[in-house]
């Protein structure tokens, strides 16, 4: 594949197939701006680039094309992007999830889950410690991703499933390029996360409203300007982390 790969290794399965590893790679590359929007994807040009056979590019393709981050065309793609109104529905969406799932966790027993969520706070520590920015952002994923698997809400799991690539992404982006202008800034990321565990030990409405809103909040406003600013969006690829 080429050289410089804009999706963390880590956040790959081993079982990844090359589908898989590709649509990921693809996908980051869309949303950062790497790839332009109404740049045209030809099946055999990427099937060349990234040294795999056609059908690993025509299976990413299609799963990009449900992402609506690209059209399909005849051999090919082209790429459609990602807007600012795009990435504030997906936000928009998220907190109605998690809104969701702490109303139910008022009414039940939650000690397996606080403990979960602290030993993946605790590892997130660990990361901005040794300034592991993509193991933080895929910890981030992963605490909230564990408090909406806690409720075993189907349906919920597969809204999330559908969003959760393109959210990772975003993610990621941002954490990166918050690591290189302001990365005292992760104390207050980490200190909201120990506010939705006291939030949800306590079953406390008002603090586990403010310990949410606070979060997607701040994680709003301190990313918005990135989707936007060609020089930030640079900053954020330019990103050489571990």
């Amino acid at each position: 594949m080429t050289s410089k790969k804009f999706y963390p290794e880590k956040g790959l399965a081993f079982s990844s197939s090359m589908g898989e590893r590709l649509v990921t790679e693809l996908r980051m590359r869309i949303i950062s701006q790497a790839i332009q929007k109404e740049t045209v994807l030809s099946e055999n040009q990427l099937a060349k680039e990234y040294q795999v056979s056609r059908s690993p590019v025509r299976e990413a393709l299609k799963v990009l094309e449900k992402e609506q981050l690209i059209r399909l065309e005849r051999m090919g793609a082209t790429v459609i992007g990602i807007s600012k109104t795009d990435i504030e529905e997906i936000y928009d969406i998220r907190l109605m999830i998690e809104s969701f799932v702490v109303q139910r966790l008022l009414n039940s027993e939650n000690d397996a889950l606080l403990n979960e969520l602290n030993k993946i706070l605790e590892m997130m520590k660990i990361a901005i410690k040794y300034k592991d920015i993509d193991e933080f952002s895929l910890k981030d994923i992963e605490f909230h991703e564990t408090i909406i698997k806690s409720i075993h809400h189907r349906q919920i799991m597969m809204v999330w499933t559908h969003l959760r690539p393109v959210m990772e992404c975003l993610i990621i982006l941002s954490m990166r390029y918050r690591s290189q202008v302001n990365y005292q800034d992760f104390n207050r990321i980490l200190k909201n996360h120990e506010l939705i565990i006291e939030a949800l030990a306590q079953k406390e409405k008002t603090l586990i409203k403010e310990a949410f809103f606070k979060n997607f909040h701040d994680v709003q406003n301190k990313a918005e300007d990135l989707w936007t600013d060609p020089e930030m969006m640079k900053k954020a690829r330019e990103f050489n982390g571990s």
